[in-house]
């Protein structure tokens, strides 16, 4: 007996989308999947643990060796798909050659029409971020490369003049401390050592090796850079740009001279800018590793102790974090309203260990009286708080530290001791003294240097500085307006707050490596003790000491003088704030590629260096060529490990892209760490995190798979959390390619030749229209996903037409069609095949260069199509005369059946003989899947049957059903196959889920005022969902009736 006849239902809160229809089935599937693989028999499951043993058939080929024969430069020599080690995807051999060709034939250089002009089709640059020369790249870098190639190698395809430009930053900081830190491990020998000469020679050196490496490492990443255009911070060119940036800003007081706070980094004996230092909050007490100290210091204590009050017996107690510092005290602070030391006004208190005395003074800004003693320790030299005090009440600014760190002459005794060992030593004579009160608890945050890990000194030093109101207003407006876009919008709260509350900017910079300052001091004879080389009046800028001593003469007529060139380097960003035109010529006005080229299309880059890198370039490109310097900004995440945890080399999860590309072991991964220059302490523990990351080290996953991967991740989010394991399913994804290309083209034949142009001629079958639709409609979403900067959908849609489309559905149904067809449909199926892989590969090129090249070339050319590479092949949009729904509905209609009949022997493990029906509402859908048994049959390989009905007629006693919609449902022969009490469980436990659903939704359409004030889509949507759980429920209904005379 059959199941109820299906009726025609009623509705439900929202209609299910399709996506979501599909994700409930693909669940289903997949829980069926595992129940089926449970009731697998004893003797499968050993077979299977055999077969597991066994190497995977795809890495016995991978390791076939390949050799390759073509001379470099020249292009690709294709080899016999039937060599061991092609017979599937190998990232080594598909990536192999085809960079160099690339190059050497000047593919990535832009285009111009015959008149040099730009092309009609527009222009689009993108200037890469240039990566430090410290030694190589990371996966944040393949990140940048990756989401910046793809949309360069998409311009290209959609025929615009592009320029992708390279270069690399000179990186003041990083570069001479590694340079210096390999110095001292392999000679024992420090920068002074050598000489400022020798040692800026040594740093050349480092740079030419590390330079080329980091370009190898991009070019085996695909980066279609023209590097005929690569730059380098310290070019002739860009450094003139940097002396030109200074000098104007100079002049026009923009950039002064002021002895000022900086955040001194002793280790690295350096002034750093706010943005360099890292803030570390700390609850309490902690120990914490500080470089130059054998061991940890003790951080997040309040230390309090007595001052004594001069001529009397009394004692005015204060709290410091920094004992030390007390050298530098010039003063206590009150509260002029707090009635406990309105007796000590115009006092004074005596310092304990020099000769000073420190003036109680009233301030309202520096004191809260309700906060410990109400009484401050004032060290304006010392202390970002204290200076604004110090300059209110014009104190004494006493220095107590030289730059190594130790304390200096003004300490007395504890000259020459190491700032926290004096702490120590401070705290002890203290307690001696009877001045010591206690020591407690004290939440607190740690300024860090991001390069050296050290802890931060605010110290006096007289500086250039930048005065950036003015130019951050032009930035902020820019952005504001529209003129500059920023992207995605989540950051630009972030910018305008920084924008909004602006600092002045401190470029001076205590190294060797670097564009020295362009400025000079004019020591005049005679004036000796009376000028000030702090005041920026007695200095000139210029390019070099020649102009500079014209200069000179002309500001200080008939003087004899001599000049000092200013020792200090610029803060590496401010040369690399010059970068979007600076590597276009300027400031030569005249130069083409500025005309041509700027402003940029687009900066893309991490948002972690937004305010570092992106704002400066914003500010000064408007300041100095009256521009903005990209119309488009785009902030991409930062990667992260797949704990969630910030990537670092001590951490030991740090990655090298092309370890991700070629594969490492984990005791290759540890051999790495002692390459570098890690402390030895840390060694053990980034070992112990590299076995936690990477516990079988890295796979083998190829340049393609990985730039897909990281073009996935892109979400517009803040953070990436990269799984190694999700890189390598882009890898077997690569070979599913392969695997297609090659089947494609064995069923092409080798005399196939394609027609000129995609054209449908109206005799495809069902199933080719469909592909055709769903290709034109990919080309649609991934162009608009692209424009949108849109990297999941553009990534997600390529991946499903390729995978559950073109592969799974049309690739599968051309078998028979090619081989048993008509010479007609032959020709059709053939056409169809080459035109949907032709323009697939194409559509993911952007993301996966190599593996499409390789496989484009072996494709024949419509006539008359000489493209050379796939690189510039135009990229497919969206086709309308492809646009064919109602074919698409159709075939989705049948699709829908397979997946249901799938579903149904997957979950009942019917893995043959099965039998299948199809229960329709609409005779239209009868007929459509009559006409479609044949594509069906080569979808489903486990059936020996097919049957379609109408909802009139009744489905045979003991078939399993599946709705599919409110107008089909699938059926497949259940007797004799199945334990029918658990089936009968499951099934009243559907039926529960069902009934409880649309009782659910009855309630809230009959709800009051819900025909008035739901939403027509939402009541249309919801009385479609409850005509499909009628149907659902009928028909669970009917099956446990069948399944009940199943026992009988």
């Amino acid at each position: 007996m059959a199941t109820a006849e299906l009726p025609v239902a009623a509705e439900v809160p929202r209609e299910k989308t399709a996506k979501e229809l599909e994700k409930e089935r693909k669940k289903e599937e997949k829980m069926a999947k595992f129940l089926a693989k449970q009731n697998k028999k004893q003797p499968a499951k050993e077979k299977s643990e055999k077969s597991e043993k066994k190497p995977a058939k795809d890495q016995q080929l991978v390791a076939a060796e390949y050799k390759e024969l073509t001379p470099p430069g020249e292009k690709k020599i294709l080899q016999d798909l039937e060599l061991p080690a092609l017979k599937s995807y190998n990232p080594q051999v598909v990536e192999s050659a085809w960079y160099e060709w690339w190059e050497k034939e000047g593919f990535f250089k832009p285009e111009f029409t015959a008149d040099g002009k730009i092309k009609p089709e527009g222009l689009f640059t993108i200037p890469a971020p240039p990566p430090n020369i410290t030694g190589a790249l990371h996966i944040g870098h393949a990140l940048t490369v990756a989401i910046q190639d793809a949309l360069i190698r998409w311009e290209r395809m959609r025929g615009k003049t592009v320029l992708y430009l390279p270069g690399f930053d000179h990186a003041g900081i990083s570069t001479q401390s590694v340079v210096e830190k390999m110095l001292w491990k392999k000679k024992k020998q420090t920068r002074h050592d050598l000489g400022r000469e020798k040692f800026v020679d040594l740093v050349w050196e480092w740079k030419e090796e590390y330079h080329q490496r980091i370009k190898n490492q991009s070019k085996r990443l695909g980066a279609s850079y023209d590097w005929s255009r690569e730059a380098f911070t310290m070019d002739d060119n860009l450094s003139a740009a940097v002396r030109k940036t200074f000098i104007q800003l100079f002049e026009e007081g923009v950039l002064y001279r002021d002895n000022r706070l900086v955040n001194w980094c002793v280790a690295l004996n350096t002034t750093l800018s706010n943005l360099e230092v890292e803030n570390k909050d700390i609850k309490g007490r902690t120990m914490m590793n500080v470089p130059g100290y054998e061991e940890p210091v003790e951080f997040g204590v309040l230390t309090s102790f007595a001052y004594p009050v001069e001529g009397t017996e009394e004692k005015l107690i204060v709290a410091t974090t920094r004992p030390e510092t007390m050298f530098g005290d010039t003063a206590v602070a009150v509260h002029p309203e707090d009635p406990r030391y309105k007796h000590l006004h115009g006092k004074f208190v005596v310092h304990p260990f020099v000769d000073r005395k420190l003036p109680v003074i009233t301030d309202s800004e520096a004191v809260d009286m309700s906060f410990g003693t109400g009484a401050v320790k004032i060290t304006p030299a010392h202390d970002h708080n204290d200076y604004a005090t110090g300059k209110r009440h014009n104190l004494e600014f006493v220095n107590i530290m030289n730059d190594n760190g130790t304390l200096n002459e003004n300490c007395g005794k504890y000259a020459g001791l190491k700032r926290f060992d004096a702490r120590k030593l401070v705290i002890a004579e203290l307690t001696e003294l009877g001045l010591f009160i206690d020591s407690k608890d004290n939440e607190m945050t740690v300024p860090l240097c991001v390069k050296s890990n050290d802890v931060i000194e605010p110290i006096m030093k007289p500086q250039w500085w930048v005065r950036q109101k003015a130019m951050a207003d032009a930035a902020l407006n820019a952005v504001k307006t529209g003129e500059m876009i920023l992207e995605p919008k989540i950051f630009e709260a972030d910018y305008f707050y920084w924008m909004e509350n602006i600092q002045d900017w401190c470029v001076s910079r205590q190294l060797w490596w670097g564009h020295r300052c362009p400025a000079y001091y004019v020591r005049i004879d005679g004036l000796e003790g009376q000028q000030d080389p702090i005041e920026a009046k007695w200095w000139v800028a210029a390019e070099n000491e020649e102009e500079a001593r014209k200069k000179a003469e002309a500001k200080f007529p008939g003087k004899s003088f001599t000049l000092d060139w200013d020792e200090d380097v610029l803060d590496t960003w401010f040369s690399s704030g010059l970068w979007p035109f600076s590597t276009l010529g300027w400031p030569n006005l005249e130069s083409k590629d500025l005309k041509d080229f700027y402003p940029m299309s687009m900066l893309e880059t991490g948002w972690d260096i937004m305010f570092f890198w992106v704002a400066r370039m914003a500010m000064l490109g408007i300041k100095l060529t009256g521009s903005v310097p990209f119309k488009e900004i785009y902030l991409h995440s930062l990667v992260r490990d797949a704990q969630g945890r910030k990537m670092s080399k001590s951490l030991g999860n740090v990655i090298d892209p092309l370890d991700v590309t070629t594969g490492i072991s984990l005791q290759n991964l540890h051999a790495r760490l002692r390459e570098g220059n890690l402390d030895p302490r840390e060694i053990a523990k980034a070992e112990a995190g590299q076995q936690i990351s990477f516990p079988n080290g890295i796979p083998e996953c190829g340049t393609d798979a990985m730039r897909f991967a990281l073009c996935a991740y892109t979400t517009g989010g803040r953070d990436i959390n990269l799984d190694i394991l999700r890189v390598e399913g882009y890898r077997k994804f690569c070979n599913k390619i392969y695997q297609a290309t090659k089947f494609a083209l064995l069923r092409l034949g080798e005399g196939y030749m394609p027609p000129s142009e995609i054209n449908a001629t109206g005799k495809e079958s069902l199933v080719e229209k469909w592909i055709l639709y769903k290709f034109s409609e990919a080309a649609r979403v991934t162009n608009e996903a692209l424009e949108k900067r849109d990297f999941f959908t553009a990534t997600s849609t390529i991946y499903n037409f390729w995978l559950y489309e073109l592969c799974d559905v049309y690739i599968e149904n051309s078998k028979s069609l090619i081989l048993e067809g008509t010479p007609e449909e032959q020709t059709s199926a053939k056409n169809t095949l080459y035109a949907c892989l032709d323009g697939a590969l194409k559509l993911i090129h952007p993301f996966m260069p190599f593996i499409t090249e390789e496989l484009w070339q072996r494709l024949p050319r419509r006539e008359g199509d000489e493209t050379r590479t796939i690189s510039k092949a135009s990229y497919p949009k969206y086709r309308k005369e492809l646009d064919d729904e109602e074919a698409a509905a159709a075939y989705d209609l049948v699709f829908s059946v397979v997946k249901g009949a799938r579903s149904l022997f997957s979950q009942y493990n019917i893995l043959k003989g099965g039998k299948i029906y199809v229960q329709c509402s609409l005779a239209a859908d009868k007929t459509t899947i009559e006409t479609q048994t044949s594509s069906i049959s080569a979808l489903i390989k486990s059936y020996d049957s097919i049957d379609v009905i109408l909802a009139s007629d009744v489905m045979p006693e003991g078939t399993g059903v599946l709705v599919i919609s409110k107008d089909v449902t699938v059926g497949v022969m259940l007797k004799g196959q199945i334990d029918v009490d658990a089936e009968i469980t499951r099934a009243e436990q559907k039926l529960n889920k069902a009934v409880q659903a649309n009782a659910g939704l009855e309630k809230i359409m009959s709800s009051k005022d819900y025909a008035t004030k739901a939403k027509k889509e939402a009541q249309e949507a919801n009385q479609l969902r409850l005509e499909t759980y009628a149907t659902e429920i009928e028909t669970l209904k009917g099956m446990i009736q069948n399944f009940e005379k199943l026992r009988v």
